[in-house]
C-alpha cells in the first residue's frame, strides 16, 4: 500500500487489469471509497442496541433504596435498612394504639394483618387491613384507629429506584393485645 500511494504522488501511473480495460489507481482509490461508505449500512451494531433494551428492564418487585424514617437514614445496608424501617412502623403504630383506650369483655390476643402504601410523596396510606370477623366485633372501629395510627407516623422517606422516588407497599403483620 506504501508502494502504491509513493506511486500516485510521483504521478506515475499505475494500471490494474480488469477484463480487456485497466483502471488507473485514482480511479481504483475513488471506488473504493464508494464501496466503504456504501457498505457501512450493512455493519451491525448488535451492542448498542441491547445496551439500550437492557437499560429499558426494570424489576418492578425490588427498590434500590428502600423507605426510611429519620432514625433510619444513617444505616447503608438494605437489609438493616429495612430492619429499621419495619421496626420502626411497628413501635410507632404500637404506641399510638396503646395510648388509646379500648375496652373489650375478654383478652385479645390476635394479630392483624395491614398492607401500608408509602408514596412517592412521602405520604403513608392504609392499602388492606386483615382482621378476624371476632376481634372486628370487639372492636368495631380498630379500622379506623390503626388508620389514624398510620397517619400519626413521622415523615418517611419514599423508596428509591434508579434514582426516582416510588410508591411501594409493606405487609405488616400487628399483634392485637388487650387484658381485662
Amino acid at each position: 500500500m506504501l508502494v502504491v500511494n509513493w506511486l500516485v504522488q510521483l504521478n506515475l501511473k499505475l494500471y490494474f487489469h480488469r477484463g480487456n480495460q485497466f483502471i488507473s489507481v485514482k480511479h481504483f482509490y475513488l471506488i473504493l471509497v464508494i464501496v466503504c461508505f456504501s457498505s457501512c449500512d450493512y455493519f451491525s451494531f448488535e451492542r448498542k442496541k441491547n445496551v439500550q433494551e437492557l437499560d429499558t428492564i426494570v424489576d418492578r418487585s425490588s427498590v434500590d433504596v428502600f423507605p426510611s424514617f429519620a432514625v433510619c437514614d444513617s444505616l447503608i445496608d438494605k437489609e438493616k435498612k429495612t430492619h429499621c424501617f419495619r421496626e420502626t412502623i411497628h413501635r410507632e403504630i404500637s404506641a399510638q394504639l396503646s395510648q388509646e383506650e379500648i375496652k373489650v369483655k375478654k383478652p385479645v390476643d390476635e394479630v392483624v394483618n395491614v398492607v401500608i402504601t408509602v408514596h412517592a410523596d412521602h405520604k403513608l396510606s392504609l392499602k388492606s387491613f386483615e382482621a378476624s370477623d371476632s376481634l372486628l366485633s370487639m372492636i368495631p372501629d380498630l379500622k379506623q384507629r390503626v388508620e389514624n395510627s398510620i397517619q400519626k407516623l413521622p415523615k418517611v422517606h419514599a423508596a428509591i429506584k434508579r434514582g426516582i422516588p416510588v410508591t411501594s407497599e409493606y405487609k405488616l403483620p400487628i399483634q392485637i393485645k388487650i387484658e381485662d
